[in-house]
């Protein structure tokens, strides 16, 4: 369905909210390689920070927001939505893999830099907009893939005239 797949991008999107950098490493390569005790704890302190759980929370009710008015007929299976929602990306769900993830990916002295950025005027300014900035983002991605998806269809089209059917997997 449609909004599943917009609903997927949107939540893989939302665990960066906060994030200084996007980072490349697997969570299954991330929790096969030890951390530190201080680096979690750097990285805890990072994600509390960078107010994480209630960024997450916040960008979970605004998708779904934007799932329903996209899709009105949605608001019927809205509770069967969070829950799924609430049982795999809430942040208690998320919380032990994202420090992980943080832990392997900066030191513990980047962590404890970062942290000390986010807690600055312009780093709390960055926090607050970085919801509203991913989710105009998102909406303008939306939009411009709706405006030209015509003639992805029709590349997509001409490519199958062109193909023998044995060469179509």
């Amino acid at each position: 369905m449609k909004y599943s797949w917009i609903l997927t991008v949107a939540l893989a999107l939302t665990a960066s909210v906060a994030q200084a950098q996007t980072t490349t490493t697997s969570a299954t390569t991330a929790a096969k390689t030890p951390v530190s005790a201080g680096q979690r704890k750097a990285a805890e302190e990072l994600l509390q920070a960078t107010s994480t759980e209630k960024n997450l929370a916040a960008s979970i009710d605004r998708m779904l927001a934007l799932q329903i008015e996209q899709n009105p007929g949605m608001k019927a299976v809205e509770p069967e939505m969070r829950a799924y929602i609430n049982k795999y990306m809430s942040w208690a769900s998320l919380k032990d893999e994202l420090v992980q993830i943080y832990a392997q990916e900066f030191t513990e002295k980047e962590l404890k830099e970062l942290t000390k950025f986010y807690l600055t005027p312009i780093g709390r300014k960055t926090i607050e907009k970085m919801p509203q900035l991913m989710v105009a983002g998102m909406e303008m991605g939306q939009r411009r893939v709706q405006e030209h998806l015509p003639e992805l269809q029709q590349a997509i089209a001409e490519k199958m005239k062109t193909q023998a059917p044995s060469d179509v997997k």
